[in-house]
């Protein structure tokens, strides 16, 4: 049996994250997931992710720039890891809770910084809550603290929010902001304006889906220009 998209109304398969921010969404048991991001400077990021057991999933990814052109590749330093696990499923009252472990960024990575563009959650809790409204309406928040990209000395913890409106039975619309206060010091990438992107997902097959992305509305990056322009890709399978 193959498993639908992710976006619309009639998906049959949980967001796992927003653009570049995590839900507390999940694949089930035996459901495996493929994902690729593709970015700036001929990016791609390609990662894998298995449902351990109907709560708990695990992942890894790798990537670099240079992949899509004719210019050398140039490769990520360490593939990404990551672990998420459902503590509470969604009830009519209560949001759906997961906590995670994600050592992936996003983006273009920075040796002289040793970060991403994006820097990674690290570890993570984040609650999501489903409510119908002419399709469905979603929302997400969490916090985060990323333990691995902190040569810029900017070590704070990190907030997170996201929306997600589905727009018919294959189509949804979504924004999630990242505060960035882990992305704020003088060394740091960011200019304290935090991260606001959009994005728009449409369900074109059993398993596949689609997403548009226009990242950094506020031009937070000091290096990265505004309107920046991503593309997911993501397939789901079931057993």
């Amino acid at each position: 049996m193959w498993a639908q998209g992710s976006a619309g109304s009639n998906a049959k398969i949980e967001p796992r994250y927003l653009i570049d921010l995590p839900t507390a969404g999940i694949i089930p048991h035996g459901n495996l997931a493929l994902d690729m991001d593709f970015y700036q400077s001929g990016g791609l990021l390609v990662g894998t992710s298995v449902g351990v057991f109907d709560r708990l999933l695990i992942g890894i990814s790798y990537g670099g720039v240079n992949i899509i052109g004719n210019e050398k590749p140039k490769w990520n330093a360490t593939p990404g890891f990551q672990i998420k696990l459902r503590l509470l499923n969604e009830t009519v009252i209560v949001p759906a809770l997961a906590l995670g472990f994600d050592s992936q960024g996003k983006e273009v990575y920075n040796k002289q910084l040793s970060r991403y563009t994006i820097k990674s959650m690290g570890f993570y809790a984040v609650a999501s809550k489903n409510y119908e409204a002419f399709g469905f309406l979603s929302f997400h928040g969490g916090v985060n603290y990323s333990v691995l990209e902190r040569a810029d000395d900017d070590k704070d913890p990190n907030v997170f929010v996201g929306v997600e409106k589905t727009v018919g039975p294959i189509f949804s619309i979504l924004t999630e902001y990242n505060i960035g206060w882990n992305d704020s010091h003088n060394k740091a990438l960011g200019k304290g304006r935090g991260y606001l992107n959009l994005g728009a997902w449409v369900s074109v097959g059993k398993g596949f889906s689609i997403g548009f992305n226009l990242k950094d509305i506020f031009q937070n990056q000091r290096e990265i220009t505004v309107g920046n322009r991503t593309m997911n890709l993501e397939y789901v399978k079931s057993p």
